[in-house]
């Protein structure tokens, strides 16, 4: 966001349970994708906002793909980094496993508050960085961690702010026949930056399914590929920047 053009005004947002946003109360299930559908909506239609243009990474860039099948003739354009649609799962691997993630996301909602794990700022920022395996820097962690951890009540030590139960992120998967069946939808101007090697999926090929049928709908249509991470628009920002202004001044 700091090398976007001076002109351009943007809302980034928390989603539930994420940063600094408050967790869903206990009862109340995450299902990411969906969810961020409808807050989404829920905040454009706030703000009454007729027209949107949408910019996100990952789990953004997947709510934003079903925001723009949705709700198509609402979107301007939508810019996706390393992620085409929410990431498919086998049918058969989302049946067996269900009542497994079930009973894991109860116990992480049954967990006490004083049995969440806490640590020194340096074990956080150690944590973090070991858990993404490569796909950031040491600065870019304590960039994440501006948002992703808490003081704890002692005041010396901190805790991750992100709901535990987010961990559970089988639930609320889609097939890819559901995918390409939104891809289908998406009539703005859309543009994919794809990280390499990027994000790793169970089925590559499905990344470049849904983007063809999107190209056959999409007003507009471009695909770039940058060498880095996931998180390259963390860790080397100025690799993208170029390509995202260019799209957006065209």
């Amino acid at each position: 966001m700091p090398l976007m053009p001076p002109h351009l005004s943007v809302l980034c947002l928390d989603m539930p349970g994420h940063g600094l946003s408050s967790h869903y109360p206990k009862g109340q299930s995450y299902y990411v994708h969906f969810d961020g559908l409808m807050l989404l909506r829920r905040i454009i239609k706030y703000f009454k906002w007729t027209k949107v243009k949408l910019l996100g990474h990952s789990l953004g860039g997947a709510i934003s793909f079903l925001y723009a099948a949705s709700f198509p003739e609402e979107v301007e354009f939508l810019i996706s980094l390393d992620i085409a649609s929410p990431c498919v799962r086998n049918v058969e691997k989302i049946a067996s496993a269900t009542g497994e993630n079930i009973d894991k996301y109860l116990k992480y909602e049954n967990l006490p508050l004083d049995s969440m794990p806490c640590y020194k700022h340096e074990e956080m920022i150690d944590i973090v960085f070991d858990a993404y395996d490569g796909s950031i820097t040491r600065e870019s962690a304590e960039i994440l961690m501006k948002r992703g951890m808490q003081p704890a009540p002692t005041g010396k030590q901190f805790y991750f702010s992100r709901d535990a139960r987010l961990k559970v992120a089988l639930l609320g998967m889609i097939s890819i026949d559901l995918a390409l069946a939104y891809a289908a939808k998406i009539r703005c101007a859309y543009l994919n930056i794809r990280a390499v090697p990027g994000m790793k999926f169970d089925k590559p090929e499905n990344y470049h399914k849904v983007l063809d049928v999107i190209k056959g709908g999409a007003r507009r249509f471009e695909y770039h590929e940058v060498e880095g991470t996931h998180h390259v628009h963390l860790n080397n920002p100025e690799r993208i920047i170029g390509i995202i202004v260019d799209f957006i001044e065209d």
